[in-house]
């Protein structure tokens, strides 16, 4: 698999090696400099890691390894990186401690959270706009804390982070969103420049009559995606093309 960021793309292969190449000015490439590639090339110590996911956010990207724990390298300034500091890392740091092992990982604009094994979830990192969703609104965290409840008996199976907020699919199939309410990027009947700090479920994504799931998920700048379960994709947010 492969994604792109902020002027870097990398590609995992079949072995859970790492590749990466392009813009490296924040470390993103994690191959231990500041230097630009133009070749893919491995990221450091990927060779005994094996990473089985990766995401990309602005300028950090973060990767889940066999055994459950989180590597995090570039960009550090609101502590995205998860290893208790604000420095910048030109290779893969661990995170600090999870308290359990990672099965996803999503990396957005200044933070990060992934979905732990017993199926709550925990963020790090810019926390301006209740986008950790740990009920605290502007107070950052250099280490993972856990979001406040996703429901009574419910459990996250599918993550997204974005710019100022983060999505998640419940095992239920209903989506649950954090962070900022502009142009109604969390789905929830609210398009003014609101926080909630804590996870708000969507509105319904179908109708009484016809209700949906959730199957994916993709929270982007101001807006999200989600795929439902009879293939449809539904869609809330900013709508501005200009």
């Amino acid at each position: 698999q492969g994604r792109e960021n902020y002027g870097a793309a990398y590609a995992v292969n079949s072995n859970g090696q790492l590749y990466t190449w392009g813009y490296n000015g924040d470390g993103q490439l994690g191959d231990g400099t500041n230097s630009d590639s133009s070749i893919p090339v491995y990221v450091s110590s990927a060779q005994s890691i094996y990473f089985t996911q990766i995401d990309l956010g602005k300028a950090h990207s973060c990767a889940t390894n066999y055994s459950g724990e989180i590597y995090c390298w570039g960009r550090n300034s609101f502590g995205q990186l998860g290893d208790g500091t604000t420095s910048n890392r030109d290779t893969p740091t661990i995170t600090a401690a999870l308290g359990t092992k990672a099965v996803a990982i999503s990396a957005g604009h200044d933070h990060t959270c992934a979905i732990l094994d017993d199926g709550e979830v925990s963020c790090w990192g810019r926390n301006q706009n209740g986008q950790l969703g740990d009920g605290n609104e502007g107070i950052d965290s250099t280490s993972p804390i856990s979001t406040d409840t996703l429901g009574t008996n419910r459990d996250a199976i599918a993550i997204s982070a974005g710019r100022d907020h983060t999505c998640v699919i419940l095992d239920n199939g209903d989506v649950s969103c954090w962070g900022n309410s502009d142009y109604g990027a969390l789905g929830n009947g609210d398009d003014t420049d609101n926080i909630y700090s804590s996870p708000t479920l969507t509105n319904s994504l179908g109708t009484t009559a016809n209700p949906r799931t959730a199957v994916a998920i993709d929270a982007g700048w101001r807006h999200t995606c989600a795929i439902l379960d009879n293939g449809d994709l539904s869609c809330w947010g900013h709508s501005n093309a200009a």
